[in-house]
Order: structure tokens, then sequence, then C-alpha cells
């Protein structure tokens, strides 16, 4: 995870880091929060291996106890590291900051960014195995992650350890975990924020996720989680390995090499964005091919 301090008074921004994609996402920040209208300072990544690796020199990390759930890391990290910031931004090893981004959050409502699949009404009965009816009704249950989501620190340390909790409750349970599958943990802190009477401000603006967004416009943060795959003519053949493609999978082994080439005319300006600010990093990042 990574950490970046400095939003109004200031922000620490926490982010899941693997491997190459580490290098690319702090590039971005970097850069992005050096700019106008920016209220991004500096950042830290959290590590749950229990051991230092070798981003150690890249970024600022604070290594955790190892254990499968995230959550355990981020209440490890808000009990043990000295954090002066007033604010938190959780984000992720596949964004890329392409804006300067404020602080869109507003005292005691977090900023986050509603994802189309998260339903949670749809799912109720599940729902209210962890979100009681004296809770209130289920729309309480904001839908979203944890990331991106921009927080009070004092929130986020009440939230933690029953986030942390709830994700344990849901992996027990059989057909909790079959459904929510891998977005179990983004509905367990949704829950987890509804207990706590947290409420987000659902920010559209938040971030865009290529190939489906198709302009990056002014939104903050681009998501590099689909794969773009496109036949010459600048067709989207999702499902199906295109003539030209960028997908992260592809990179599982090690990061992408410098120069990938550009997609064909037509591709939608998000992807072609996407794959030039990937250039823009690796050619920057020192020792990259070593």
């Amino acid at each position: 995870m990574l950490l970046c301090p400095s939003m109004l008074p200031s922000q620490q921004l926490m982010l899941l880091i693997a491997n190459g994609s580490v290098a690319l996402c702090t590039t971005g920040i970097r850069r992005r929060r050096t700019c106008p209208g920016s209220e991004m300072g500096g950042f830290t990544r959290i590590l749950h291996s229990g051991s230092p690796d070798n981003l150690m020199d890249e970024i600022p990390t604070f290594v955790v106890d190892p254990l499968p759930e995230d959550q355990w890391a981020f209440v490890q990290w808000l009990e043990k590291a000295k954090i002066e910031e007033e604010y938190i931004l959780m984000a992720e090893p596949d964004h890329i900051f392409i804006n300067p981004l404020p602080n869109l959050a507003r005292g005691g409502y977090p900023a986050g960014f509603p994802f189309f699949y998260m339903k949670p009404a749809q799912h109720e009965k599940i729902v209210r195995k962890f979100f009681p009816k004296e809770n209130g009704p289920v729309t309480n249950v904001d839908p979203i992650g944890n990331s991106p989501v921009i927080i009070k620190k004092d929130l986020l340390e009440k939230i933690a350890p029953t986030w942390m909790n709830i994700s344990l409750r849901m992996k027990d349970d059989p057909e909790t975990d079959k459904t929510f599958g891998w977005v179990l943990e983004m509905y367990a802190y949704a829950v987890a924020s509804a207990l706590h009477g947290v409420q987000h401000i659902l920010q559209k603006d938040f971030m865009l996720q290529p190939p489906w967004d198709l302009e990056t416009g002014k939104r903050f943060i681009l998501h590099y989680t689909y794969g773009c795959d496109y036949n010459i003519k600048g067709e989207l053949t999702y499902g199906k390995i295109g003539e030209w493609r960028f997908d992260k999978r592809s990179y599982l082994r090690g990061p992408p090499p410098k120069n990938l080439s550009l997609p064909p005319p037509g591709v939608p300006e998000s992807v072609v964005t996407l794959v030039k600010m990937v250039n823009e990093a690796t050619a920057n990042i020192p020792r990259w091919d070593v």
C-alpha cells in the first residue's frame, strides 16, 4: 500500500504495491503532487510481507507483519506509525495520477468512487448477515471499496478494525465468500463504514477505467485494471486478444519494457494516455531495464 502526506491540512496516500507497478504509480504521484491545485504531499507504502524488499529505496515504506487480510496491515500502520496528517488517501498500484488531486472529502464525509458492480441492495440477504436491520436501510452501505477513498485519519482508525473483522467473518461464510469473491474486501469496507455511520461522497470524477471510459477529461486517477485489446482498425476486441493490447496481466513476471508501442488510430484517448504515461514513467526511472 502507499501513503501520501498533505491534504487539507494534510493527506497521506496508502497503496497496495507489487513489483514494477509501484514505480509507475509513484512517478505519477511525484509529478502531479507539485502541480497547482494539488493538495497531495508525500507518500508511503505499506508492505505486508514482514520483511524489506528490493523497492525500499524507491518509495518510503512501512513494513507490517504478514497476514492474508490487507486490513490487518492498515490496523498495524495506524497503531504503530507516527502519522501527522489529518486525511488519508487509500489508492492502489494500478492507479496513475493524471491531474492534480484536491481533497474531495468534507470533514466527516469521506470521498469514494462508486463502482458499477458494487450493489449492496441487490445482495441484501447477504449484506444483512453483517449489517442488521437495526443499523438502518441497506442503502446506507455505499457502492464503493476502500480505494480510492479520501478519509479523515480518526475515522479510518475507527473503521479499520471493524473492516478487518467483517472481512474475516465474510470469508468464513461460504455463501458470502462465493457470492462476493474478489470484491469481498470491498464489501467489507463498505459495510464497516456503514456500521460506524460513515457515508461517503460518491465522486464519479475521482477515477476513470479504460477501455470503458473513453476520455480522461478532468478526472484525477486512471485505473488500468481492465485489459485493452484492439484490432489494427482501432476497434475494441474485449475478451479476445487484440492485434494491439495493453494488459497489466501480461507483466506478472516482470515490469513492462520501455517504449511500449502506441495503439493504432481510432483507439480512445484514455487508452493512448495510459500508454504514454507508462512510457513516460519507464523513461524517467533509473535502471528500469536492469
